[in-house]
């Protein structure tokens, strides 16, 4: 029962709020909090999809402490006779402004009822509305089937931009082309791709003049700039629409020659480098996005991953640890100096490649990583994982708006007895020192203030936190967090999102009640970001040494056992799975490189620095389901164990990248002899059918769209499920005769992952 309740508490205070916690109650001293081993870690989602998504048409209710500026919530005690508020951060006692006469405890204003623990403000009432911007960057060095492709995908998505939207196009090969968007004269502007230029540089070369392309000042609370100017290169697409589908018509394939066994001269950094330049000049602080179109690696000047010698492969991870990547470091250092511009400039960089070989994803991480623009890796322009998941990033919600905010900045406040240790997410420090800043970072720290380019109802930071040496607060106290996200809706309001959370303090932290509201899956995905950011800096052996350090001491912090006694140990139900999920991290992707280009793992990467607790937990452990011949539609949730490779059963695999339905050897028989076309065999096309039909259900509603696979026993693509699934039958056990298929594998199974464990938690030597 106990489980169930706290179960439900996660589930709740996810929907709500979008907040998942590894430890629900916390110690009161750093001393204690140093015996937890993990971090206090916070996974939030400030744009959240809410049930109940009312906004509050005024400005919210500010604490006037100068060092707190804490928002009124529904935590906050309240004198309604005396008109005054205590803050919850500071302790604070404030008066209630003229405009809150009216308030009484039958008459509460939206932000104090005890559910409103988020809410959302929008502080444009009376104010023009900003518009985004949008501008497309395209390759035009590929096939033509793939190009076609691409601009019929291209022109989809210019009918789902927001109506106000301001929008322009640039275009690469060799040289970079921006595009004038005039009806009377179609005209480009044409610039190097081996030279670099500054704003002031296009400034001049676009010949636009100073009042178009004056910077808008970045709005405080309530506080807005004039209005957005537009220029011959990014108009408003209702005005030109029609425009403009003529100028993504007109996209022509690059005319220069590409010699035998030479790659396509293409400046992708130059392109993307103007890109940014242009926006910084003309609209500073605006939200808008840099949607990239790429579809090979940048073979020339700035930027440059590879030359144009086919003889010369892409670097491996092989040769990155050899220390022999020829372009690594300055391309790196490249992309990363455009990726803070862009952040700074308050623009998102979205990339979006189709190629067979890689195309240099592991330099230009940075431009979505800091930026928090879109990533999408797909093989061809002509896939429907290319074509579907830009689809969805326009798709309109119940009101009419596409599911993203700009420009956002995420302030978190902290009670007095916490410190803030830092922040892993796809945003850059906005540099705010404050008293509430740790002594120790973990992620982006040294500050308050994240900035967030781009939000989607997904993306989900790790906040860090820390306890003061001296903390004054007793045993049955309540610390509080206040999360105040400012952003731009994709209407043009500013809007800020304000959740607010406490949660109780414990004397000790051998209190079971930590262990019992212990979140697993939290604490597992914290824990997976921990070890990605760690990999940024450290080997990947020396990082694998750390998390199995942290495994064994937190079991044996909160694991029951006598010393030296395997069989004595037991471990506590709330942290019952968490020992698996560390094991399939070890073996996912996202710290093993075997079969996987340096490109495809910093992808794996970067989605999981960005998802939610539930992703998150899916990427580390993928779930597997059963579907049997005698149950029909209905699935059953079966170990991830090469035990559930049946033959007369059907596996649907998510591994939030790929989707897989697995066809055993009997059902492949049966289906090749067409028993599910025979009217007495009705149930087995029922029964065949449900794991494609749930299969495209989860496909549907995920972004990125991952990989559809439909495969069966014995054919290569069934790699996919054998590489995932716990190899508690090898090669090396021929004799076996139960349920299940052996695995080619050296991998230890988790039967003897747990074994090792055990001896090691309960040796008196550790």
């Amino acid at each position: 029962m106990m489980s169930q309740d706290v179960n439900s508490f996660f589930a709740d205070s996810e929907s709500r709020d979008g907040v998942r916690m590894s430890f629900n109650c916390w110690p009161a001293s750093r001393i204690e909090a140093a015996k937890l081993v993990l971090p206090l870690g916070v996974m939030y989602t400030p744009f959240k999809k809410r049930e109940s998504e009312f906004v509050l048409p005024y400005e919210p209710v500010v604490c006037r402490t100068n060092n707190c500026k804490a928002i009124l919530n529904s935590l906050c005690n309240v004198d309604y006779r005396a008109k005054l508020w205590s803050c919850v951060i500071c302790n604070q006692r404030n008066a209630f402004p003229a405009s809150y006469a009216h308030a009484s405890e039958t008459q509460m204003p939206g932000e104090l009822y005890q559910e409103s623990s988020t809410v959302e403000y929008s502080v444009s009432s009376g104010i023009k509305n900003i518009p985004p911007v949008f501008l497309y960057v395209v390759d035009t060095c590929i096939e033509p089937d793939e190009l076609n492709a691409l601009k019929r995908t291209l022109l989809e998505s210019l009918h789902s931009l927001p109506p106000n939207s301001l929008c322009g196009l640039i275009t690469f090969g060799k040289y970079v082309y921006v595009h004038e968007i005039n009806p009377l004269v179609e005209k480009a502007y044409a610039f190097k791709g081996t030279k670099e230029y500054s704003s002031q540089d296009l400034l001049k070369l676009l010949k636009l003049d100073r009042q178009t392309a004056a910077p808008a000042p970045r709005p405080a609370y309530g506080v807005h700039g004039p209005s957005v100017p537009t220029n011959k290169f990014l108009k408003p697409l209702s005005e030109t629409l029609s425009l403009m589908e003529e100028i993504f018509e007109g996209i022509q394939r690059d005319t220069f020659e590409v010699q035998t066994g030479r790659r396509y001269i293409r400046s992708v950094g130059a392109a993307l480098s103007i890109a940014v330049n242009l926006l910084e000049t003309t609209h500073t602080n605006v939200g808008g996005r840099i949607m990239s179109f790429i579809g090979g690696a940048c073979t020339d000047g700035l930027g440059m991953i590879v030359d144009d010698d086919l003889r010369n492969t892409i670097r491996t991870h092989h040769v990155i640890e050899q220390g022999q990547a020829k372009y690594l470091k300055k391309a790196t250092k490249f992309y990363e100096a455009l990726a803070m511009k862009a952040s700074k400039n308050g623009h998102a960089v979205d990339i979006y490649t189709a190629a067979l070989d890689q195309i240099g994803l592991l330099e230009m991480k940075s431009l979505p990583s800091l930026t928090g623009g879109n990533l999408v890796l797909a093989d061809s322009f002509e896939s429907s994982l290319f074509s579907e998941s830009l689809k969805k990033v326009f798709a309109r919600d119940e009101e009419g708006n596409c599911p993203m905010a700009f420009n956002a900045v995420m302030d978190v406040r902290v009670s007095k007895e916490l410190r803030i240790s830092g922040c892993i997410g796809p945003c850059v420090s906005m540099g705010v020192k404050h008293p509430s800043v740790a002594d120790m970072e973990i992620g982006v720290g040294g500050t308050t203030q994240w900035k967030f380019c781009s939000l989607l109802p997904t993306t989900t930071p790790a906040i860090f936190f820390d306890i003061v040496p001296q903390a004054p607060t007793s045993a049955g106290g309540q610390g509080y967090i206040q999360f105040v996200t400012n952003y731009q809706h994709i209407n043009g309001e500013r809007r800020i999102r304000v959740t607010t959370i406490a949660r109780s303090y414990l004397t000790s932290s051998d209190d079971p009640v930590i262990r019992d509201w212990f979140d697993q899956d939290a604490a597992a995905v914290l824990l997976a970001r921990l070890s990605v950011f760690r990999l940024e800096r450290e080997d990947a052996p020396d990082v694998m040494r750390w998390l199995d350090r942290n495994l064994i001491k937190i079991c044996q912090k909160f694991s029951s056992f006598t010393a030296n006694q395997p069989e004595s140990y037991l471990l506590p139900q709330s942290l019952e799975f968490f020992p698996q999920a560390v094991y399939h991290l070890r073996r996912s992707p996202f710290l093993q490189f075997f079969n996987n280009s340096p490109d495809e793992t910093t992808f794996y990467r970067s989605i999981l620095l960005r998802e939610d607790t539930e992703s998150g937990i899916t990427m580390i452990q993928p779930y597997l389901l059963e579907y049997s011949s005698l149950t029909g539609k209905e699935s059953t949730p079966v170990s991830l164990d090469a035990t559930s490779l049946k033959k007369d059963t059907i596996l649907l695999m998510d591994t939030f990248f790929h989707v897989l339905v697995y066809h055993g050897a009997d059902v492949v028989y049966w289906k090749n002899q067409g028993f599910d076309q025979l009217p007495e065999y009705a149930h087995l096309k029922v029964f065949m059918e449900a794991p494609l039909e749930d299969a495209t259900e989860i496909v549907s509603n995920r972004f990125p769209v991952p990989r559809y696979v439909v495969t069966e026993e014995g054919a290569s693509q069934a790699r996919f499920l054998l590489s995932k699934v716990n190899p508690s039958i090898t090669h090396t056990q021929p004799n076996y005769q139960g349920e299940g298929g052996a695995i080619l594998t050296d991998d230890v199974s988790l039967e003897v992952f747990l074994q090792h464990l055990r001896k090691l938690v309960v040796s008196s030597q550790n």
